[in-house]
């Protein structure tokens, strides 16, 4: 219990953070990696209470700045703002863009002015998920006929987030729910405190979720069948650039396109990122990770 409350404390802190920042607004970026400056400067978009996003921007940073460029990390709190930061060259690189399934809107409305950098990670899945305690709830059909239980609500998380469209536009008429429920938007912090007060009370709650995400470990909860595919199948992570970032910085596009992160090492950097001992500080979380997996994949710069 302690665990998870701890880091949906530190979630609920950038989730606060993020929401004093306007859409594009520079911010410190912590611990400096390296010297950087001498080629130039990166910006790195990212929302900090996606925190796939948030652990591999500061790892860019980390990587960057070792590489001799200046990083400047600017944080948003909606997908949607993310995307035409970057479509129009405010932003130079979105470090985890879920750009094959789950923003495919945003690639088709934006994708003419972006580059495809690469992908790090290759199995990511958007899930619904329940707390384990409720065993007789393990399919997306079992919530059929049963909203009183849940307050006739799927507790969601950012209005323009891929996961609530593909929740509320293919999902729930998929399993015949639209008629039933109401998906509850706010945020990632407030979709997350919802379920710890649900399962400190052992009461019934049905949520969106994701794989790779702390939570997942963080609470106890399971995802549920979905029978029908409506949730999507899975997909990679990719590094989006701005329109002509490659010829730009062909040394840092060619670095950031070689990126490759298994379950193991990925979930060891979220893990760091989001856990008690780096509380607030990502840059030195991500420090810590290098020296500690300086194999982590080829050309890791680990001094």
């Amino acid at each position: 219990m302690f665990k998870f409350k701890r880091k949906l404390a530190g979630a609920l802190a950038l989730g606060a953070a993020a929401s004093l920042v306007l859409a594009g607004c520079s911010t410190g970026g912590g611990e400096a990696s390296g010297e950087g400056g001498d080629k130039g400067t990166i910006t790195l978009g990212f929302l900090p209470s996606w925190t796939d996003g948030l652990s591999t921007a500061y790892l860019l940073q980390n990587q960057l700045e070792k590489m001799g460029y200046e990083v400047e990390m600017q944080e948003f709190t909606e997908a949607a703002v993310l995307y035409t930061a970057l479509a129009n060259g405010d932003v130079d690189v979105y470090p985890s863009a879920w750009s094959e399934k789950t923003h495919a809107t945003y690639m088709k409305k934006y994708g003419e002015d972006l580059e495809d950098l690469g992908a790090y990670y290759d199995n990511a899945v958007l899930t619904i998920a329940v707390p384990e305690y409720m065993d007789d709830v393990n399919s997306i059909d079992d919530l059929a006929g049963q909203a009183d239980r849940f307050d006739g609500e799927i507790i969601g998380i950012e209005p323009s987030a891929g996961l609530t469209e593909q929740t509320e536009t293919v999902m729930m008429p998929e399993y015949g729910l639209d008629g039933e429920y109401k998906l509850v938007t706010s945020s990632t912090a407030t979709m997350l405190a919802t379920l710890q007060e649900k399962i400190d009370k052992k009461q019934d709650v049905v949520v969106t979720l994701w794989r790779p995400f702390w939570a997942n470990d963080a609470f106890p909860v399971k995802d549920l069948e979905d029978p029908k595919g409506a949730m999507g199948e899975p997909e990679a992570l990719h590094f989006l650039g701005t329109g002509g970032f490659t010829e730009k910085f062909p040394d840092a596009a060619e670095f950031i396109g070689g990126i490759k992160l298994d379950d193991p090492s990925y979930g060891s950097l979220e893990g760091l990122v989001t856990g008690d001992e780096y509380k607030d500080d990502p840059a030195g979380a991500v420090k810590a990770w290098v020296a500690e997996n300086p194999d982590a994949f080829p050309g890791l710069i680990a001094s």
